[in-house]
């Protein structure tokens, strides 16, 4: 891992009318248009989905680590997150994020250690914990055969 301080660098390209092309070195471009609430295609990432992505995103890359250090032994995960927008005081933001972990375990896995990283996971996400909306966590043990 490199020093902190970490910086990362996105680039947002757009005519006058028509799709945004969002790039960062060294990654394939994609294309960002308006979501279909704020009368977008809603048929492409939108500046919305690409945030509530990261929360989800972040969550699995932070479980992965916790669960390396701690040495535990898992199949599979899946977080689907719920991002909420709403107007509070004149300000249109997010105001929570809902997350929705599934953990496909081993048979003889600890549940409840599992469900212990799983938190400390939710707890030490730097996305989250670099935005103002609160996180709502709940989560699903899965042992599999």
């Amino acid at each position: 891992m490199q020093d902190y301080p970490h910086h990362y660098i996105v680039k947002a390209d757009a005519p006058a009318e028509g799709v945004i092309s969002v790039s960062s070195n060294g990654l394939k471009t994609l294309p960002s248009l308006a979501p279909a609430e704020f009368g977008g295609p809603g048929n492409l990432w939108s500046p919305e989905t690409f945030l509530v992505a990261a929360v989800a995103d972040c969550f699995i890359l932070t479980f992965r680590a916790v669960a390396r250090g701690s040495h535990f032994e898992w199949n599979s995960v899946q977080c689907k997150v719920d991002g909420v927008l709403d107007r509070v005081e004149g300000v249109t933001r997010f105001t929570e994020f809902h997350v929705r972990v599934i953990l496909h375990v081993p048979a003889g896995a600890d549940a409840a250690k599992a469900e212990r990283l799983i938190e400390k996971s939710d707890h030490v996400c730097l996305v989250t914990n670099s935005l103002t909306a609160g996180t709502q966590l709940s989560s699903e043990i899965i042992t599999d055969p």
